[in-house]
C-alpha cells in the first residue's frame, strides 16, 4: 500500500487523507499512519508545486544544466565535493553521472549574468573542480511528467478537392 500512496502522491501531492483512503479502499487513519512513517524514513522528502514561471511575467528567471568534471577525493569519492555544491543556495538539483562528466548542477538566478558569476567565482573556484559546461535552458516544454503548453487543436474544416 505504501508504494500506491508513493505513485498517487507523486502524481499530485494535493490529494488529501480522506482522497487516498476513498482511492485506495482504506481509512484515512491508516493513510495518515502510512504517510507519517514514509516522511518519517525521509522516503516522502517534501511536497513542491510545480510552476510555469515563464508565465509569471514580473518575474525573470534562468535555469541552467553545468557539467562539472571534478577529482574526487580518496576515501570520499564524489560525496565531499557534490556536499560542498549542493550547499551553495543557487544549486537546485545535483546529479552524480556516468560518462563525459561527473556531475550535473541545476542552477537557478535572476539572470545570465548571475548564473555565470555563480560558476566563475563559486564554483569554478573550487579545488577540486577541473572543468564545468553550462548550459541555459531556453524553454520548458516538460517538467517533472507535466507537459508545460498544449498545442491547439486545429479546428479549421478539412476541404479535399
Amino acid at each position: 500500500m505504501k508504494t500506491r500512496i508513493l505513485k498517487l502522491l507523486e502524481e499530485n501531492c494535493r490529494y488529501s487523507p480522506q482522497d487516498l483512503a476513498v482511492m485506495l479502499d482504506s481509512t484515512v487513519e491508516v493513510i495518515e499512519k502510512l504517510t507519517a512513517e514514509l516522511e518519517e524514513d525521509k522516503i516522502i522528502c517534501g511536497y513542491k508545486m510545480l510552476i510555469n514561471w515563464d508565465k509569471v511575467s514580473e518575474i525573470d528567471n534562468v535555469t541552467a544544466l553545468i557539467e562539472v568534471k571534478v577529482a574526487p577525493s580518496r576515501g570520499e569519492g564524489f560525496d565531499k565535493i557534490a556536499k560542498r555544491i549542493y550547499m551553495f543556495k543557487e544549486v537546485e538539483a545535483l546529479y552524480l553521472m556516468s560518462g563525459g562528466f561527473d556531475l550535473t548542477v541545476i542552477v537557478k538566478g535572476k539572470s545570465l549574468k548571475e548564473v555565470a558569476m555563480f560558476v566563475s567565482k563559486k564554483l569554478s573556484a573550487l579545488d577540486e573542480v577541473l572543468s564545468t559546461g553550462t548550459h541555459f535552458v531556453l524553454k520548458r516544454y516538460k517538467d517533472h511528467g507535466v507537459i508545460f503548453e498544449q498545442h491547439k487543436k486545429d479546428e479549421r474544416m478539412v476541404v479535399s478537392p
